[in-house]
């Protein structure tokens, strides 16, 4: 089966399914048609044995009448015309006989002895005016009771014809359902089988490139399943190993680009720090105040490429987590705890609510994300505002929310708001503007926990929700 392609798999279905339904409507117009023959033959039979009782009781009066004309009248007219209706009255017998021959063959032998006795009598001479009438009288007596037996065991039989007639239809009709009723079930396990083998390598698929869109390129990528499936897990598996060269390219590109420019940038610092310190001679107002602009530009410009080299290096780290048992509640209030002269500057209050929580964890990452968090709520919270971290559970998952009474994040900023070096519109007035790399390590540690995190919509400030297996 892995020789043939998704198509010639999903034909190999399709003609399958097909094949039974088909096999089986066949099966069921064969059913009909049986069913149809017997009933159109029983129907044949059934007027056979009418017609032909009737036609004997008609031709038996027949003889009676012309047997008692000739005894009166003495014509051989009579006798022929007797013998011409015995023979039709014979072949009817006979047609009786062939249809009923369990039950018909004993009456025929015995009606068939007294019309010969009444044909004796009309051939006898003179002796038919002493003692003639009384014989024909006792034959045809006897043959009316015949005919009238035969009548009964013909309907008899014909009801029975009908018994089976019936009896056959239900067990075709049976042997119909069972026959439908294994079909559709064999086709739908057929269905689901093939719905199955075909469906699990797209699901592994869709897990690929989940895993290639967040990074994660340490683990190979096979993919099963018909030919093409497999041809493009390969180059699925392929474009794998070509993204993680180029980001193994980037994080070397980043870093040496960085300490390239930390080397120049510390000349640079040491040399304004000597013209502030007036080491080559007296500075003049303008002069200071240029040296304090260079000063001011490049603390900035060391702070990004520290940010840049911490980015780099959180991005690594993810890839690596030391786990143990951690308690978030606990966590929380440490790093709360850690931050407190930063939100105390503010006069903001931050709250901790919740129940203690085990997770399965790295203690320093989760410290990280906390502590990025709650240094975003700060910088954007109005003075005298609250931050409130709460700790849920929902399922078998761990829900820690981080709301606060900020600016908020714009709409148009939401769907970037992780990307890394990103700022948004919204920015803290009077505060140094980040570098747009710490919702993106928190995004980073929380993917490398299998956990999420989301921006929430929020009238007021800003409400983040990371959720991590419990």
């Amino acid at each position: 089966m892995s020789r043939l392609s998704f198509r010639q798999l999903l034909f190999a279905a399709f003609i399958l399914t097909t094949g039974i339904l088909t096999a089986t409507s066949v099966q069921a117009l064969l059913t009909l048609e049986h069913l149809a023959r017997l009933g159109r033959e029983t129907a044949a039979q059934a007027i056979a044995l009418t017609e032909q009782s009737q036609r004997l009781s008609e031709r038996t009066l027949a003889m009676e009448r012309s047997a008692r004309q000739f005894l009166v009248l003495d014509d051989r007219v009579f006798r022929e015309r007797y013998a011409a209706a015995r023979d039709e009255a014979t072949a009817a017998l006979q047609v009786l006989n062939r249809a009923t021959p369990e039950f018909a063959s004993q009456l025929a032998d015995e009606w068939t002895a007294q019309a010969q006795a009444a044909w004796e009598v009309l051939q006898a001479g003179k002796r038919r005016k002493r003692d003639g009438h009384a014989v024909v009288y006792r034959a045809f007596a006897r043959m009316t009771q015949i005919n009238d037996s035969l009548a009964r065991e013909s309907k008899t039989e014909i009801g029975s014809r009908n018994d089976a007639l019936l009896a056959e239809l239900e067990r075709q009709r049976r042997v119909l359902g069972v026959l439908v009723g294994g079909a559709v079930l064999l086709a739908a396990v057929l269905a689901t089988c093939f719905g199955f083998l075909l469906s699990r390598p797209l699901r592994r698929i869709e897990s690929a490139i989940g895993r290639l869109g967040e990074k994660r390129y340490d683990q190979p990528i096979v993919v099963g399943g018909p030919a093409d499936t497999r041809r493009l897990g390969q180059q699925l598996d392929w474009l794998r190993q070509r993204l993680a060269d180029l980001d193994a390219d980037k994080e070397r590109f980043l870093r040496h680009i960085s300490h390239e420019l930390k080397t120049p940038l510390a000349a640079l610092r040491e040399g304004v720090a000597l013209l502030e310190d007036e080491v080559a001679g007296k500075l003049s107002d303008g002069q200071r105040e240029i040296a304090g602009i260079l000063q001011q530009n490049t603390a900035s410009l060391q702070n990004q490429i520290e940010d840049l080299l911490r980015y780099n290096t959180a991005a690594f780290d993810a890839q690596h987590l030391a786990h143990s048992k951690v308690d978030l509640l606990v966590l929380l209030q440490d790093v709360v705890a850690g931050q407190r002269l930063q939100w105390l500057a503010r006069r903001l209050t931050v709250e901790v609510q919740g129940e203690s929580l085990i997770v399965q964890a790295d203690r320093d990452k989760l410290a990280t994300v906390l502590a990025n968090l709650l240094s975003n709520a700060v910088r954007f919270s109005p003075e005298g505002g609250t931050v409130r971290f709460t700790l849920s559970c929902a399922g078998r998952r761990v829900r820690i929310d981080c709301i606060d009474e900020g600016a908020g994040v714009a709409p148009e900023d939401a769907a970037r708001i992780f990307e890394p070096f990103y700022q948004g519109v919204r920015q803290a007035a009077g505060a140094r503007n980040g570098n747009g790399i710490g919702l993106s390590i928190v995004r980073e540690y929380i993917a490398a926990h299998d956990g999420s995190v989301t921006l929430l919509p929020r009238q007021a400030g800003a409400h983040f929700r990371i959720e991590l297996p419990l």
